[in-house]
């Protein structure tokens, strides 16, 4: 701890021992370190991606501006005019706690936004209604304009984004939507506005696309997201272009003759990523000790390349969709590698109950565990009553006479789903 690594370069014999020399600086002296593996877990907020060149005029700019990963607390906005560029989750929230504050706050968007709250359908989190088996098969089955059509009825729910000023400018895109409860009220009570792209800055104002009128401004926040940079690698080890580090299954690099390095947690998905980094470690472990085998080379490179090529074609190439990858199926093929994935079918046969919750119910990581390598005993109790401990919390005054004699019904209609959903896939 308190380290920084300077430099991992291979060990001299590593085409046959797979070792790295690894060399760290504390205090202003630097070791030197022989190990046998090296996972590299700087993830992808490392280094911020700060593009000055395109924003015409920032050179003349007297007021403030910097990164929103320099950013603290929000008493450096007090009574300031504040902007901030750049749409992602950081920069709604800055711009939320910047509200509360500030004299005004603007958020300029190329691209526009989609937008859930943490609560979702009937006051659940998102995640856990979201995040399910039957709604991956759909997400990943249906045709396209179905696919589109859908997940633009389900965000406008909430509220009309066009009438917000958020619709995104391409919303045929899979995109992935931003998290935050408050925005659309401050929207609506004047606190924030949405304005377009910036043209170019003044002295102490700044000029949007299509707005002819100079908007006066003190502070800018730029959130402009993150680049891929690992600077104590040779740039053999990783390959990084147009945005794209060339990794198998987005961990390992194929080139390598030893499968000794890997990257856990450079990866954008659609849901919590701390279940999909804990299940990189499980794989990326096994690999080490020679438990899992990796495919060939080529294999491995003709993946990295077709997907590649597909991400480009559904999302573009800036660095933070480059990395998107739907969650759950993601989950499952690793946990593939190592024998964790659950069989719904199979469990349909010996624990029907437990088979419908783990289709029907959240993906939680407990459906991992199981069974195969780092199995649990109470993994299956864990699933069955996950959403008691959700809901515990939050029901703190129970009416009398409240009764739940419907889920006996639930389970029958469920399994009846269920049953039509299998017969399906093999029609």
């Amino acid at each position: 701890f308190q380290s920084t690594v300077v430099s991992i370069r291979k060990h001299p014999d590593f085409a046959t021992t797979g070792q790295w020399d690894v060399v760290t600086e504390a205090g202003g002296k630097q070791t030197s370190h022989v190990f046998d593996a090296v996972m590299v877990c700087s993830g992808s907020f490392s280094e911020p991606s700060l593009p000055l060149q395109c924003f015409p005029g920032i050179g003349r700019f007297r007021g403030q501006s910097f990164h929103s990963r320099q950013y603290k607390h929000p008493d450096v906005f007090q009574g300031k005019r504040v902007l901030v560029v750049g749409m992602g989750n950081s920069g709604v929230d800055i711009a939320v706690e910047a509200s509360r504050v500030a004299a005004k706050v603007t958020i300029s968007t190329t691209r526009g936004a989609w937008l859930l709250s943490r609560v979702f359908e009937h006051g659940y989190p998102w995640d856990m209604i979201l995040n399910t088996r039957l709604m991956s098969l759909i997400k990943t089955n249906l045709p396209g304009p179905l696919s589109w059509w859908l997940i633009n009825y389900k965000v406008n729910q909430w509220f009309n984004h066009e009438n917000y000023g958020l619709q995104p400018e391409n919303s045929w895109l899979v995109r992935e939507p931003l998290l935050n409860d408050e925005l659309p009220s401050y929207i609506l009570t004047g606190r924030i506005t949405i304005k377009p792209g910036v043209k170019e800055f003044k002295d102490n104002s700044v000029l949007f696309h299509n707005c002819p009128e100079e908007e006066p401004i003190d502070i800018v926040v730029f959130c402009t997201g993150y680049s891929i940079s690992f600077p104590f690698l040779e740039e053999s080890i990783i390959r990084v272009e147009n945005k794209h580090a060339s990794l198998y299954k987005y961990v390992f690099p194929p080139q390598l003759q030893k499968p000794t390095l890997a990257v856990l947690g450079l990866i954008k998905p659609f849901g919590a990523i701390m279940p999909v980094v804990e299940m990189q470690a499980r794989w990326v472990s096994r690999v080490f000790k020679g438990l899992c085998q990796l495919p060939p080379q080529a294999v491995m490179e003709k993946e990295v390349n077709e997907k590649k090529k597909n991400q480009i074609q559904w999302f573009g190439l800036t660095f933070d969709e480059v990395l998107k990858t739907e969650w759950l199926v993601y989950l499952d093929t690793l946990a593939s590698f190592i024998g964790a994935k659950p069989s719904v079918l199979g469990l349909l046969c010996t624990d029907p109950r437990l088979a419908l919750t783990i289709f029907f119910g959240p993906c939680s990581p407990y459906q991992y565990r199981l069974g195969g390598p780092g199995r649990w005993q109470g993994a299956r109790q864990a699933i069955l009553t996950q959403w008691d401990r959700v809901l515990k919390p939050t029901r703190t005054r129970v009416p009398a006479g409240s009764s739940s004699s419907f889920l006996s019904l639930l389970t029958v209609v469920g399994f009846l789903l269920l049953l039509a959903a299998v017969i399906f896939s093999f029609l």
